[in-house]
């Protein structure tokens, strides 16, 4: 799977899924730090990647209908320290083997993950 992940994440995340075997780019390394969300939305679509983001607007279908993009990954956790970040993305692993997130909404909570399509 292609990932961009959002600056909001902890750049180590890119290496976690690198080592499973994703393929991910980080906004900061592109040079879209401090783009606004449709901008990120429009790049990720353009490159097929999937958002992974802490950023809750992301949730909204309204403004990001999940049928539009790659897939929506959002983290909505208590603690969005840097490693609680990669103990919920390394949680959330095993769940991507094999399958599609097109056209998905994943929401990430502390204990479980909400899926809408």
């Amino acid at each position: 799977m292609r990932f961009k992940l959002d600056e909001n994440l902890s750049p180590t995340i890119a290496g976690l899924l690198a080592e499973a075997g994703h393929d991910a780019a980080t906004v900061a390394e592109q040079g879209l730090a401090g783009a606004e969300d449709p901008d990120i939305a429009s790049v990720c679509l353009d490159e097929g990647r999937i958002l992974l983001t802490l950023d809750l607007d992301f949730a909204d279908v309204r403004a990001y209908p999940p049928h539009r993009y790659p897939g929506l990954i959002v983290l909505c956790i208590s603690n969005q320290s840097p490693r609680r970040q990669l103990e919920v993305v390394s949680r959330i692993l095993p769940n991507l083997s094999g399958c599609s997130l097109r056209g998905q909404l994943w929401v990430v909570e502390d204990s479980r993950i909400r899926i809408r399509e």
